[in-house]
């Protein structure tokens, strides 16, 4: 939390990941418009086809994201899209890269997914920070994604295509609103309101 909490730093930045599979379904009938006092209607019948992924990037505080599509979310999905969020912030000498323990998001990866070099240059641009049990609260990524469902992925979409398409649409909107996180529980609240968890010392 000491290190999530933390203010505004350009060149330290505080960025949070998750990931949310989505399914790609059709429409086997075609939908009931919509008509004064009645909703649009959807056949329940609907063919499946396939699954995706969406990473998420966000930088909360800043009002900063970075989104990817991709079929799986394998080991090597993961590892390019940290290569993507280094890129990113080309700036920053540290990022600190907040995430749940998935067994995907290991330094691990990037030596599967790149040469010893590349993978070691990689992993000394992060800092990785893992959620703890109960603690998946300090990952904002999920309320990014969770927005990003309802405002653009909550409905049947049948294409890998589609979905990228109304996913970076949706970022590019959401950047240029410069939308945050009203983050409101500071390191100090926090000192204050979770004593029982720090250590004492006795003089």
């Amino acid at each position: 939390m000491e290190q999530v909490l933390v203010p505004i730093d350009a060149k330290h930045p505080v960025v949070c990941m998750d990931e949310t599979p989505r399914q790609l379904i059709r429409e086997t009938r075609e939908p009931v418009p919509a008509e004064p006092g009645r909703p649009e209607r959807h056949n329940y019948e609907y063919e499946r086809c396939g699954v995706c992924n969406v990473f998420m990037a966000s930088e909360p505080v800043a009002g900063r994201r970075l989104s990817k599509v991709t079929e799986r979310r394998t080991k090597l999905d993961w590892a390019e899209f940290v290569q993507d969020i280094a890129a990113n912030y080309p700036d920053a000498e540290r990022i600190t890269l907040v995430m749940d323990n998935l067994n995907t998001h290991t330094p691990g990866s990037l030596y599967e997914a790149f040469t010893p070099e590349e993978a070691k240059a990689l992993w000394d641009r992060f800092e990785f920070v893992y959620t703890p049990k109960h603690g998946s609260w300090l990952n904002m990524a999920e309320i990014e994604i969770n927005v990003m469902v309802a405002q653009c992925l909550s409905r049947r979409i049948d294409s890998i295509e589609t979905v990228r398409s109304e996913v970076a649409a949706w970022q590019v909107r959401r950047d240029h609103l410069q939308a945050k996180v009203n983050w409101q529980f500071t390191t100090k609240d926090a000192r204050v309101k979770l004593k029982r968890l720090y250590p004492t010392t006795s003089s």
